[in-house]
């Protein structure tokens, strides 16, 4: 890495290959991992970001650099070799990549370092987005969002500076592509987070989470399933959304 840009501000985008099939690894990490192949692919990612954060330290920009790892999905399910995994794991969250509804598609840590300005050993636990990368990158550079157009995103800073305790994104909209699966609402008076499917892709098998035989899910049409009414989930109790609410036992 080459910071010509150290004694000014900079922008470094680093977008990895990295824990995405085909799992692309470099000889030094195949092996190194008990995990297998998605293991040493991992081990690889780490030792990049690491090797990247130690330059900045040794550029003496730890204390004035803004940084901001995340993912962009899931793991992906469906992807396998023999009975090697090899696109990760979602924990308790149903799904996978390619899914436009399921937690375990879109749910994602983000992690966040920027020590003397943000508080270390916290967690936000508040729906964000990664729309809110660019009004956060505008307001650290003391700009404005553009005006003439609707931006999406919200700035992170508050929440990551404590002086907000809530997430500006109010609802959440989740596609599959271009058609709309699922809405997220954050309901602020109560602090609970309802989720309404109206469309789910049909995992086969039934129960696997997933759409192992068709190797990704639809995202319409054939193998998904319209919900009229919606599936109605309430993650705050229900993180992995096993059980719908009924409407006879659940009025509100």
């Amino acid at each position: 890495f080459d910071f010509r840009n150290k004694h000014r501000p900079f922008l470094l985008f680093v977008s990895l290959l990295h824990v995405h099939t085909p799992l692309v690894t470099t000889e030094k990490f195949l092996g190194r991992s008990k995990h297998g192949l998605y293991g040493d692919n991992v081990e690889e990612m780490d030792w990049i970001v690491g090797d990247l954060l130690d330059i900045i330290s040794k550029k003496g920009l730890k204390n004035t650099t803004f940084i901001y790892f995340a993912s962009d999905h899931g793991g992906a399910l469906e992807a396998h070799s023999g009975n090697s995994q090899l696109g990760g794991w979602n924990g308790i969250y149903k799904g996978g990549k390619g899914m436009g509804g399921w937690e375990g598609g879109i749910r994602v840590p983000g992690i966040i370092r920027w020590p003397g300005v943000l508080p270390a050993d916290i967690a936000v636990d508040e729906p964000t987005s990664l729309m809110d990368i660019f009004p956060t990158v505008i307001q650290l550079a003391g700009a404005a969002v553009p005006q003439d157009r609707v931006i999406d995103g919200r700035s992170l800073l508050p929440l990551l500076q404590g002086t907000a305790q809530h997430s500006e994104h109010e609802f959440m909209f989740h596609y599959c592509g271009m058609f709309l699966h699922a809405v997220r609402w954050h309901q602020k008076d109560s602090g609970t987070v309802w989720k309404a499917h109206y469309t789910t892709p049909v995992f086969q098998p039934q129960d696997s989470g997933a759409c192992f035989k068709r190797g990704l899910c639809p995202c319409f049409g054939d193998g998904t399933t319209r919900h009229d009414p919606p599936l109605l989930f309430d993650l705050s109790r229900d993180p992995s959304e096993a059980s719908p609410l009924p409407a006879d036992t659940e009025p509100l």
